[in-house]
């Protein structure tokens, strides 16, 4: 099989082997609606591979049962229904299920997941009425059969805005249409929560085993549970994120790191392949890569990628130096003068029990390479030029900067620091370098430049944490 690669503006990273999931999608044992325990019908999500809009073309057969059995004159019109769908996926409202609006989350993690939360619950309910649109189910099963769905959802209820409650306890509702339509809400609950961590949740295949006892994406309750806990106790950490996502797509992983291989492809933090100053810190994209290669007739194996240091403080150090001494006007003028790579690799690394993957380049005829979990602790933890107008700590940081070249910060070992001073390493634009000075600088105070101009500069000198050695890097 082909490389992986991702492509970032005119570079590339690439790594294992491209996977070709397609076959696997949407290929079910069993229908979803089959005979319940008595003379009715049940319905269930038969075991298999899904992505999202497989789940939503699967939950409208509930919809499309309860449209004919509320009969005329709301048979064929899910307007009302699905209208408190949507009141129930947004984050604010009476009867929103994930209320993350008024929390008003100020931390990275909780403002990623806000903005997720709300594209996927839009898109899952554009799908919903574009795929009821259509009526293939009712032209599938047929009033008669759509009539006969009957179960028992086990859970306390979702609420519902006063016009279902309405068509739901109307003359042609009751608790059959109501224990339907509650299945029906909670598992697109469900769904959207599973799919928070993921930047490009559309596109991530997940395995669902059929049970007995709970029906559907139920499966997901126990650690959708953890997740949310740490959500709105705002204390979610990038590894909680790292854990839940490995339930969502039943890896089997207990133990995580910073991201995984499981038999449908590889996760990892959504920065890579990105430009760094705009990336995503906290949410995870799906790759469809095998990353460690399996034994010959294996199955992909499930691995957990460690980092190279478990606790980046205790990790051993180098001093960077002095540099070349500079000025304002000498950092406004340096781009970097190296021949500029343009491919970078992912390389596996084992140690011991571990399993690690090292981001590795070429600069200058030498090749560098910095652990990649450590490149993404470096991102979530860089500054960007965020400056308070403290005119005087910025005019006393000038007074000592020392220039340096980045291959000389990445020939260091350890991670780079220094006791002192401020430190300006110019990458001509290079994100590549810039991924990699993330992985090597000791993460503290880093900032993260886009244009290295003056107004930047004098943002730049008063971000971070206000105290210390400052690295910037353009």
């Amino acid at each position: 099989m082909p490389e992986y690669q991702l492509t970032l503006k005119d570079k590339r990273i690439v790594w294992g082997s491209v996977i070709d999931i397609e076959p696997l999608i949407g290929k079910y044992p069993t229908d979803s609606i089959r005979q319940g325990a008595d003379s009715g019908l049940d319905w269930n999500l038969p075991s298999g591979i899904y992505r999202a809009k497989e789940v939503v073309m699967e939950l409208d057969k509930l919809l499309e049962a309860m449209l004919v059995q509320l009969g005329e004159p709301v048979n064929g019109d899910p307007t009302v229904l699905l209208d408190s769908l949507q009141a129930n996926l947004a984050i604010t409202g009476r009867v929103s299920s994930l209320p993350l609006g008024p929390l008003a989350l100020e931390d990275k993690a909780g403002v990623e997941l806000t903005a997720q939360a709300v594209r996927i619950g839009e898109q899952l309910v554009s799908w919903a009425r574009e795929i009821n649109s259509r009526k293939r189910v009712l032209s599938q099963y047929g009033p008669e059969t759509l009539g006969k769905l009957e179960f028992r959802s086990h859970c306390y209820g979702h609420p519902l805005i006063p016009e279902a409650i309405r068509q739901v306890w109307g003359p042609k509702g009751g608790p059959r249409i109501m224990q339907i339509y509650n299945e029906y809400l909670h598992q697109f609950v469900l769904l959207r929560d599973a799919l928070l961590p993921f930047a490009n949740w559309e596109q991530v295949p997940f395995e669902v085993k059929e049970h007995t006892e709970f029906k559907g994406l139920r499966f997901l309750e126990p650690a959708r549970e953890v997740f949310l806990t740490h959500l709105l106790g705002k204390k979610l950490t990038h590894k909680t994120i790292v854990q839940y996502a490995q339930s969502v797509v039943s890896s089997g992983l207990s133990a995580a790191g910073y991201g995984f291989q499981y038999r449908l492809g590889t996760v990892l933090p959504a920065g890579l392949g990105e430009s760094a100053g705009m990336a995503s810190r906290y949410l995870l994209r799906w790759h469809p890569v095998q990353t460690i290669q399996a034994e010959v007739s294996q199955d992909f194996p499930s691995i957990s990628f460690d980092y190279e240091y478990g606790d980046y403080y205790a990790a051993p150090r180098s001093e960077a130096g002095s540099g070349t001494p500079g000025n304002e006007d000498t950092l406004l003028l340096s781009e970097g003068h190296y021949e500029q790579p343009d491919v970078a690799r992912l390389l596996p690394a084992t140690d011991s029990d571990r399993t690690m993957l090292r981001f590795s380049l070429e600069v200058e005829g030498r090749e560098f390479s910095v652990d990649l979990g450590q490149l993404f602790r470096g991102h979530r933890f860089l500054y960007r030029p965020q400056g308070n107008g403290n005119a005087d700590v910025a005019f006393a940081k000038r007074a000592s900067i020392g220039l340096h070249q980045a291959s000389v910060i990445l020939a260091h070992s350890g991670l780079v620091t220094n006791a002192d001073g401020i430190h300006f390493i110019p990458t001509g634009g290079n994100e590549l370098i810039r991924w990699a000075l993330l992985g090597k600088l000791y993460p503290e105070n880093v900032v993260l430049l886009d244009k290295g101009d003056r107004d930047e500069l004098e943002a730049a000198y008063v971000s971070g944490k206000g105290f210390g050695t400052q690295f910037l890097v353009l």
